[in-house]
């Protein structure tokens, strides 16, 4: 049994999802903390669960190597 590339090819895009999103988040932090705390709460805690979103396919992908 060969070992799968697919897994540390998903393991360096999972990092490199992880790197852009924060880098996203990052640039937008001077706008956000203008805005009042709850506020502030609420867009933290939507961005810090959103960039979940795209690991299922990606994960199944590494496990199984088809997107669906």
């Amino acid at each position: 049994m060969n070992p799968s590339w697919r897994k540390p090819a998903g393991m360096f895009a999972i990092l490199a999802l992880i790197l852009v999103w924060v880098v996203l988040v990052a640039s937008f932090a001077g706008t956000i903390s203008q805005l009042h705390w709850t506020l502030q709460a609420i867009v933290y805690l939507v961005t810090g669960i959103v960039w979940i979103l795209p690991l299922k396919p990606l994960l199944r992908w590494m496990e199984l190597g088809t997107w669906r």
